[in-house]
């Protein structure tokens, strides 16, 4: 039985630079800056057969959320338009939101659920998840799944 594969998330700065070389010549080929694997490998100062050995396995968080459901977990104080406001971080951004589901208040705060489809997305995931800690009675805002 073939093992599951594992996910980490990890800051660039963390990482080795033939990764981030790697994710620049992938993104170099699919602009269209470079016409062959050859080139965008020379562009970015790796050999062919280190890209070639690395290309499937480093993906950009972005582009790995990029046309997907994602769904998201916030924590909001209960004050008038904060969901409201919330929301419209989502619509400002190209999201579509598929669906929302909010607890009831305790103790000032409500927790609320927000899935969303991300493809039409005209801002980074990275912006639209700035935008919305940045609110006023946005206690948190996290990725839950996707």
């Amino acid at each position: 039985m073939a093992k599951a594969a594992k996910y980490y998330i990890v800051s660039a700065q963390a990482l080795p630079d033939i990764f981030i070389q790697v994710a620049e010549a992938k993104r170099m080929l699919q602009s269209g800056e470079v016409r062959t694997a050859g080139d965008a490998a020379k562009a970015v100062g790796i050999s062919r057969s280190a890209f070639y050995k690395y290309r499937d396995a480093v993906q950009p968080f972005n582009d790995m959320k990029t046309g997907r459901i994602i769904t998201f977990y916030a924590m909001l104080k209960n004050n008038p338009g904060v969901l409201s406001n919330a929301l419209s971080i989502f619509a400002v951004s190209g999201a579509n939101i598929l669906t929302i589901n909010q607890s009831i208040p305790t103790n000032g705060c409500a927790a609320v659920t927000i899935s969303a489809e991300t493809s039409e997305m005209e801002v980074s995931l990275e912006e639209l998840m700035a935008r919305a800690v940045s609110l006023d009675g946005v206690v948190k805002f996290e990725i839950l799944a996707g």
